[in-house]
């Protein structure tokens, strides 16, 4: 032992010079990044070799200890991702495998019909397999883990409850964003922001290492699943040769499993088969990364070089100064009325908010990019220089707030003008969760950043959620309806866009069933067309199509409605 340390000693001394900078570059890699103390909970989770020392030795010591052996030469690695990942996951679980399985059965007998319900049925055994796969693995369940994880879980309830597809595509992308910061276990930037990436990296290696691990289960060296296969065989016929006896006996029963039971019709086999493929991968995916989760936590982004006080300060007191005259003109506005401003400009009401809006959201991205530069050339001597650092920069953010709140306002100005849309109503939510990001780094300023990254990240996922939950088809014809109202006048048509209206989803039923005969039935008859024309099952089907169909049934469009009735109120509409 004595003799292989003086010959590592003597190699060390012998590589001065380039060895020297793969030495360096070797300690960088594969030092584990501090972990506060006061936070155990969110340490980055440890590389696994594999065997059964990554679980902690017999003394009951944690496997996230700084002198864990990584189980790779890092140095010899040409390829710099993979000094960021373990060399080989825990062995597979045949809870893993079994809970990979039942994703993928469901995924092929649920997701043919499109998406609701059904994506959440098939994101519970695909969790569950990370689940087993990180315990396999050693790695408890963390603070944030849980957090990201019943986070991901959520969104995927928006498909359920709303029948529009832009809020539903947001929310699934939003929650496997979240579902692969809960496997990697990410606090830093770099871990926050890559994070959502790296579950795609086991896309190809996650089925390799479910299938080795099938092997080593249920078929020996030889892959021998005959067992397995013929058991499942057996089942499946069972069930189909009884299934169809019973409801050949009883309608009742037929009628209950046509309801029940998924569409696996012969015409729809190659596609079911895709859905299997793809429910299996992903959940192997998941589960591999869990058991060995990409390290992007170990990524430094090296330092800003610290500027002067003069020259870091001078720039960013100038923009104040900027910010606070803008500022001052729109607190006078606020107070004065916009009558008297609309009169100096020449403007009218909605062009003095619509040409404002775009401009003030496009502020508050600058500042923010402003903010992250400022902070990474900040001096940083001593007290002094971090007490000019909070003085100049929270001064920048609250100003930047008043900034948020005259664009919102604007916005709000313009709607009352010309109606609510799905674009409007959406950069408003943007604009938003811009203001909370800015209240976030007033708070970082006090308390620490520590758990910045985080933060914004949830903030971003719990905006996405809510934004799907409030309805935003439900809120433009809820706005536009109530708008119509107002703006109707001794007997006169108010106003309201009868073919935007026409294009929403069914979450705008019931807000469309509040206006009177025939511009209600011109509104809903294209939404009451598609309902009709689709015949999803339960699991496929929101509840807001379930709810607009309760509705149009019982309170039918009108069979005698003149249809040229409803050409004329939309050619009349579209010039107000």
């Amino acid at each position: 032992m004595g003799d292989g340390r003086a010959a590592e000693k003597g190699a060390g001394e012998g590589s001065e010079g380039g060895g020297g900078a793969v030495r360096g570059r070797t300690v960088a890699l594969t030092k584990k990044p501090a972990v506060d103390a006061d936070e155990p909970e969110d340490a980055v989770p440890a590389l696994y070799s594999g065997d059964a020392s990554s679980e902690g030795d017999a003394d009951g010591d944690d496997p996230d200890r700084g002198d864990v052996d990584w189980g790779y030469p890092v140095a010899e690695s040409a390829w710099w991702f993979a000094d960021l990942q373990a060399k080989s996951p825990a062995p597979v679980r045949p809870a893993t495998l079994w809970a990979a399985l039942a994703t993928g059965v469901l995924s092929m007998l649920l997701l043919g019909d499109g998406l609701a319900l059904n994506l959440l049925l098939v994101a519970v055994p695909a969790a569950l397999a990370a689940y087993y796969a990180a315990q396999a693995a050693g790695r408890g369940l963390r603070r944030w883990t849980l957090v990201w994880g019943v986070g991901g879980l959520a969104l995927l309830t928006v498909p359920a409850l709303r029948d529009a597809d832009w809020p539903t595509f947001l929310a699934v992308v939003t929650a496997v964003a979240a579902g692969s910061l809960a496997l990697h276990g990410g606090r830093t930037w770099t871990g926050v922001l890559f994070g959502p990436i790296g579950l795609y990296t086991s896309v190809l290696t996650g089925p390799v290492w479910g299938w080795r691990g099938l092997r080593e289960r249920f078929g020996g060296a030889r892959g021998n699943l005959g067992p397995v296969l013929r058991a499942l065989a057996v089942a499946a016929v069972l069930l189909l040769v009884f299934g169809a006896l019973f409801a050949g006996a009883d309608a009742a029963f037929a009628d209950l499993l046509g309801g029940l039971m998924p569409d696996a019709s012969v015409s729809g086999g190659p596609w079911h088969l895709v859905l299997l493929v793809l429910g299996l991968v992903g959940a192997l995916a998941a589960a591999h990364t869990a058991a060995a989760p990409v390290q992007w936590d170990r990524v430094e982004v090296p330092p800003g070089r610290e500027r002067g006080r003069l020259e870091w300060a001078l720039p960013l007191i100038v923009l104040v100064v900027l910010f606070a005259a803008f500022n001052a003109v729109q607190l006078a506005v606020l107070f004065g009325g916009y009558d008297t401003v609309l009169e100096k400009t020449g403007q009218s009401y909605a062009e003095y908010a619509r040409q404002g809006f775009w401009q003030l959201l496009l502020v508050t991205l600058l500042t923010l990019l402003v903010i992250v530069f400022a902070l990474r050339w900040a001096p940083r001597d001593g007290a002094r220089d971090r007490t000019l650092v909070r003085v100049v920069l929270g001064t920048l953010c609250v100003l930047t707030l008043v900034v948020v709140a005259s664009a919102v306002r604007r916005m709000d100005m313009y709607v009352e003008a010309y109606g609510l849309t799905r674009l409007r109503i959406s950069v408003v939510a943007v604009e938003l969760w811009l203001g909370l990001v800015i209240v976030l780094i007033m708070a970082a300023g006090v308390w620490g950043a520590r758990w910045l990254p985080r933060a914004v990240m949830a903030s971003a996922a719990a905006g996405v959620l809510a934004f799907g939950l409030v309805s935003p088809d439900g809120l433009v014809a809820e706005r536009n309806v109530e708008r119509y109202g107002a703006t109707s006048k001794d007997g006169e048509e108010g106003k309201f866009d009868v073919d935007y209206a026409r294009g929403l989803s069914a979450d705008a039923v019931p807000a469309l069933d509040k206006l009177e005969e025939p511009l209600r039935s011109c509104a809903l008859e294209p939404i009451a067309r598609e309902l009709k024309k689709e015949n999803k099952p339960w699991y496929a089907t929101s509840w807001g199509e379930a709810r607009a169909r309760d509705i149009l049934e019982d309170r039918p469009l009108s069979a005698e409605e003149d249809w040229e009735e409803c050409l004329r109120l939309r050619d009349e509409f579209q010039y107000r």
